[in-house]
């Protein structure tokens, strides 16, 4: 396994959870990595990434100011950390894994190694 992504449960609105991402060694480096979300009937949406290079971050406009993606270069793991969530946040998470494919950071298609995903449910 090439991506083992973890940290996912059951939380009410307001709650925080902190996804973590588990990269073989040989895949973390020159990689920039993405946490994907998708909920049930509808696409995988970008939420956050981070650069290999100069550890730039992005996120998508949902969570913006909730959500902080990053990295420990020495575990080889990338963090999401997620707070104030809101029902809408619930989905499968997936972590992802990119090279220099001529596709923006928030793109599914300039990730080519995704793990399994983990569910985070919000509650009312």
């Amino acid at each position: 396994v090439q991506l083992q992504a973890s940290g996912g449960g059951l939380v009410q609105a307001g709650g925080s959870l902190r996804l973590s991402c588990a990269v073989n060694g040989r895949f973390f480096r020159k990689r920039d990595m993405a946490w994907f979300r998708q909920a049930p009937g509808q696409e995988r949406d970008f939420v956050a990434a981070i650069t290999w290079d100069d550890g730039a971050t992005l996120y998508g406009d949902s969570v913006k100011g909730r959500f902080t993606i990053s990295r420990d270069a020495t575990i080889n793991t990338v963090y999401l950390q997620m707070n104030s969530l809101k029902p809408e946040d619930t989905a499968v998470y997936f972590c992802a894994a990119g090279d220099n494919r001529p596709w923006p950071l928030t793109s599914t298609r300039r990730y080519d190694v995704w793990g399994q995903g983990t569910l985070v449910t919000v509650s009312s």
